[in-house]
């Protein structure tokens, strides 16, 4: 093909510029789209807001779409990547989610939560050093948040690191008293080493705080059975797998923390004919209306 127009082709351009254009064809003519970022970013955050409603009915497959789309509106706001990290960490999706929570956490680094999340991440994957050090940082940020403390008290526990893990638990009932979750913990870490009365405290103190709280009922069940107090024992621990099933499972019960003597106890008492009925009854269907 010759690199010269001829000068009829340069005509017949010339004509086809200047004859007028129907309608349909100003459909081709190209345009740059103005967007507004301030609408852009208002839709990311309505987003946003969507995602989170849906993840806390665990709908995380509808949660989590939103949530991306909304961290592309909305790239500069960081309460919108710490949503997305902590939906990818509910999906066990660690990788992603501490990608967007440093995101997050590069846009305000003055965020404790996006660093208790971190925490979260690691400690889920085994990470227990790294873990107690988001923590640190988290607290050094909100040194009274009682989850950061109970959160680090777990750490330190999974480490071996006893009087550390009781220090923080009390600490974090020392700002909430009623942050029942603490005081069950250290229920676990006194069975394991061997102060049964003083774990049987600690869990009947969890359970006048609340008494649906079926982990310290069904550990006070054990407690209490293994002391031969084994009527009230029963009654317990039927009433705790009523309340939740789940604790019927000794791998459930790992878990959260449970130690090893306190899990070989447990299992001993689950195989009881009077707690199998009542674990069989929880985890039958209801009935539809």
């Amino acid at each position: 093909m010759p690199k010269h127009i001829s000068l009829i082709s340069l005509l017949i351009v010339c004509s086809l510029w200047s004859m007028p254009k129907a309608a349909h064809a100003q459909a081709l003519v190209p345009h740059t789209l103005q967007l507004d970022p301030t609408k852009l970013e208002k839709q990311g955050l309505s987003l946003a807001q969507e995602a989170a409603q849906l993840g806390q009915f665990q709908q995380f497959e509808l949660a989590l779409p939103r949530a991306r789309l909304a961290s592309q509106l909305a790239p500069q706001n960081d309460k919108v990547w710490f949503l997305l990290g902590g939906l990818q960490l509910q999906t066990k999706d660690f990788d992603a989610a501490i990608a967007a929570l440093k995101k997050a956490q590069s846009i305000n680094p003055k965020n404790p939560d996006v660093l208790f999340a971190l925490g979260s991440a690691n400690f889920q994957q085994e990470k227990y050093q790294a873990a107690i050090s988001n923590y640190q940082a988290g607290l050094q940020l909100k040194p009274n948040d009682p989850d950061g403390l109970f959160d680090l008290g777990n750490a330190y526990y999974m480490l071996n690191r006893l009087p550390d893990a009781i220090a923080q638990y009390n600490k974090a009932v020392s700002q909430d008293q009623k942050f029942w979750p603490a005081i069950n913990n250290i229920g676990l870490i006194k069975y394991e080493q061997g102060d049964t009365e003083g774990a049987i405290k600690q869990w009947q103190s969890a359970v006048s705080i609340d008494k649906q709280a079926a982990e310290p009922l069904l550990a006070l069940a054990v407690g209490l059975y293994n002391k031969g107090d084994r009527q009230q024992a029963l009654k317990m621990g039927e009433s705790a797998l009523r309340i939740d099933g789940r604790y019927g499972d000794l791998d459930f019960l790992k878990q959260n923390l449970w130690g090893d003597r306190l899990l070989s106890d447990t299992k001993k008492f689950l195989e009881l004919p009077s707690i199998q009925a009542a674990l069989e009854q929880s985890q039958r269907p209801e009935p539809t209306q």
